[in-house]
């Protein structure tokens, strides 16, 4: 597992079977990408998968403990296939609607960009989300990410629906050029 994170307001830790209850809270409302969760047992299935492939921070508020979302970090088989081993990854996040436009999310990213970057020594981190999912994009925008292009019916849907990919990118480099121009 990745080494536990924090924030100013956040710890970004591995899952624990206690969490079910919070991913199920936020799971059985979420539409992005997969079904939602239609029972506790759906959250302990997916909580089990999150502890097994060990790629998977949750998300969970530094003042109470409650885990609020989630965030992945794995290998980018798009273009890790062409540079050295474990230089390209690829986020992906999800966090409950009721703490949504809090910062949260792009808190957690920032994070993760700098220990992906700094401790890991990945070259390049890349996400995706969905056309319509503007929240996403400017949370990719706020850590850095630069637009690279869409990808025509890129992703499939729990329920069959096909959508566009975005793609987004930053290279060790330009978040390093990033932070040295804000003054980090």
């Amino acid at each position: 597992m990745y080494k536990t994170l924090e924030t100013q307001r956040l710890i970004l830790r591995e899952w624990r079977r206690g969490d079910v209850d919070d991913l199920y809270e936020y799971a059985k409302n979420h539409t992005e990408g997969w079904k939602p969760h239609a029972s506790r047992d759906v959250s302990l299935r997916t909580l089990k998968e999150f502890i097994e492939e060990d790629d998977t921070w949750a998300i969970a508020l530094k003042t109470s403990g409650k885990v609020i979302g989630q965030l992945r970090l794995y290998p980018d088989e798009n273009r890790g296939q062409f540079s050295a081993r474990n230089s390209a990854k690829l986020i992906n996040y999800a966090l409950s609607e009721a703490y949504w436009g809090k910062g949260y999310m792009t808190e957690a990213v920032k994070r993760i960009v700098a220990y992906a970057f700094d401790e890991m020594h990945i070259e390049l981190l890349t996400a995706w989300h969905v056309p319509y999912n503007i929240r996403s994009r400017r949370v990719l925008e706020k850590c850095g990410f630069q637009y690279e292009g869409t990808i025509e019916q890129g992703n499939k849907r729990y329920d069959g629906q096909v959508f566009d990919s975005v793609i987004h990118s930053i290279l060790r480099r330009r978040g390093e050029n990033d932070a040295q121009a804000a003054g980090q």
